[in-house]
């Protein structure tokens, strides 16, 4: 039988942790949400308030499911707020140490029978639950951004995650009425895997000058259907993620087609990463986004 989820803990108040406690809310858990900043889980709890009110006038959502998901969210002001809870998703920045630190400070707080979870993109599992006191209670569970649009979710196990773990996280993730795959644990899962070296090439083949910003974004938009062009998708992303992804590939797989374009390292020490920026391979900051190449 697989261990009941009622209670969940979120690590990381940004984008993607305002966006699964906003689907775990309307799934009808509890959910907690903690950040190292305070102000940043207000921020979060006011996204959360505005991206629900756009489902009501969408007709996605009612205004009493709207109501009632508010009320299952709380701040979370230190680890020891997650000792009731279930299932704890970790969904702070792409660095390793940052991560394992958290898990550190987390563990315990938590009961024996706690889930531990990480949304990470790209990190190995296996290595990831290790600096856990509890491999066996450990899993990746990926969400796509944005959380509450995107239909899929990914499901990794670490070498030492255990087969009760793995079906409550099934349970937890269908509840959420999001479709799970299954990947392996290497390096970028599945999604990632595909879709960041197809964004490093398409940056290439910008900083080869095969064409410009626009043509590029162009391309792929009707020659390849793509609803968004790769390089206006790298900076939704952020393009400091995507060079995290790409070098966990590259460092992972040890192979040369996996190494990140220099013009993304370039744009990432300029501190230009794109939407959270105001400039990435688009200039945001005027009435529309405008190529900055």
């Amino acid at each position: 039988m697989a261990q009941s989820i009622r209670k969940v803990g979120v690590i990381g108040a940004g984008q993607m942790g305002s966006g699964i406690a906003h689907v775990c809310a309307l799934a009808n858990f509890d959910v907690k949400i903690h950040d190292v900043a305070a102000d940043r889980i207000k921020q979060s709890l006011a996204t959360i308030n505005g991206n629900m009110a756009r489902q009501v006038s969408k007709k996605l959502i009612s205004e009493e499911q709207r109501q009632a998901a508010l009320q299952h969210i709380k701040p979370a002001a230190s680890m020891d707020d997650f000792g009731d809870c279930d299932l704890v998703i970790e969904s702070a920045t792409e660095k390793e140490d940052i991560k394992r630190k958290i898990f550190t400070e987390l563990c315990p707080s938590l009961r024996p029978d706690a889930i531990l979870a990480t949304n990470t993109s790209s990190l190995s599992i296996t290595r990831l639950a290790a600096s856990t006191d509890r491999p066996e209670k450990f899993i990746g569970i990926h969400f796509m951004n944005p959380v509450p649009l995107m239909e899929l979710v990914e499901l990794i196990r670490g070498i030492a995650t255990g087969d009760q773990t793995f079906e409550a996280s099934k349970e937890f993730v269908g509840k959420l009425h999001k479709t799970i795959a299954v990947s392996e644990d290497f390096p970028a899962f599945i999604v990632n895997r595909i879709l960041l070296p197809m964004i490093n090439e398409a940056i290439y083949t910008l900083y080869e000058g095969v064409g410009n910003v626009e043509a590029i974004d162009t391309a792929m938009k009707l020659g390849a259907h793509h609803p968004m062009g790769p390089l206006e998708l790298a900076d939704f992303i952020g393009l400091d993620t995507c060079l995290s992804v790409m070098q966990v590939l590259h460092e992972g797989l040890a192979d040369s087609k996996y190494r990140p374009c220099p013009l993304l390292v370039k744009y990432v020490e300029a501190g230009w990463l794109g939407r959270k920026t105001q400039r990435g391979f688009y200039d945001y900051r005027g009435e529309k986004p405008v190529p900055t190449r």
